[in-house]
């Protein structure tokens, strides 16, 4: 049984967090940070790093960003260490609350690799919609959206 929260992550998170992104079947659809990275952007007014939880442990995170527009939330990453159990999609659902309530916007966007036919799959399920692409460092983005109301 799922027991899935978020809730605000706090420096101490940070370590557990770098470690979560080299794992096999996550290190391949992300850009890493290093922890130093991880701190510098902790600390930036726009953005908001929020842990996952399961049960009470810390299976995952999520990185948002506002943007300047003042409607849009840039959905940067989702980290999860206990894949293929729904806890992602609970997550994002949740985030989305928080992005509507706690921070007052009404759109979150995201960039997913081409290749990352499980996420991709995912936000498709959950009604992200995509609204464009780019090419990063040789491989192809799809850009993708979502309005919360």
């Amino acid at each position: 049984m799922l027991q899935v929260s978020i809730e605000k992550a706090t420096h101490y998170d940070l370590p557990l967090f770098a470690e979560m992104e080299q794992v096999d079947g996550t290190s391949e659809f992300i850009s890493q940070y290093s922890l130093d990275e991880h701190h510098r952007k902790f600390d930036e007014p726009q953005i908001t790093y929020l842990r996952i939880t399961n049960a009470g442990a810390i299976v995952g995170f999520f990185i948002l960003a506002l943007e300047p527009d003042g409607t849009s939330v840039e959905f940067r990453r989702i980290v999860v260490s206990d894949k293929g159990n729904g806890i992602g999609q609970v997550a994002i659902r949740q985030m989305e609350e928080f992005c509507k309530d706690e921070l007052g916007r009404s759109r979150i966007w995201l960039d997913v690799l081409e290749t990352n036919y499980i996420g991709r799959h995912i936000y498709d399920k959950l009604g992200y919609e995509q609204f464009g692409e780019q090419e990063s460092r040789g491989e192809r983005l799809l850009l993708c959206e979502k309005q919360i109301h």
